[in-house]
């Protein structure tokens, strides 16, 4: 990975923490497979006992900011959430090696305008 990615984790403790710091690598690892290019910025947080979020920022490509520069955002979203949902078994299994639990549920979106994205995992209770 890169120098110029910062990533933060957080959750309850010191396991938690290296659940959330491994899941935002393995986050921009995959974003750079799927774009070619990862996000500058990568966090991952518990959001209670059975979901995990992953908001990553700055992933867009050039061509990417050209079309929302452009005003192609529903396309943009369109065409990245495409790609998302091609790769949703490498999402989901990468949150299962490293969490040991089954994900149930995968939602991927992104806000266009500010380079923001996010993944949220519903785990196993």
């Amino acid at each position: 990975m890169s120098s110029d990615v910062q990533l933060h984790a957080v959750g309850g403790g010191g396991h938690a923490h290296t659940v959330t710091a491994q899941i935002s690598t393995e986050m921009v690892r995959l974003y750079k497979e799927l774009f070619g290019r990862g996000p500058t910025r990568a966090r991952t947080h518990f959001a209670g006992p059975n979901t995990i979020v992953a908001t990553l920022e700055d992933s867009m490509t050039p061509a990417e900011h050209t079309m929302a520069t452009m005003g192609e955002h529903q396309r943009l979203r369109d065409i990245r959430l495409l790609f998302q949902y091609a790769r949703e078994n490498d999402f989901r299994e990468t949150v299962e090696r490293i969490t040991g639990r089954r994900v149930i549920g995968f939602i991927s979106g992104m806000d266009t305008r500010a380079d923001v994205a996010c993944e949220i995992f519903y785990l196993e209770a």
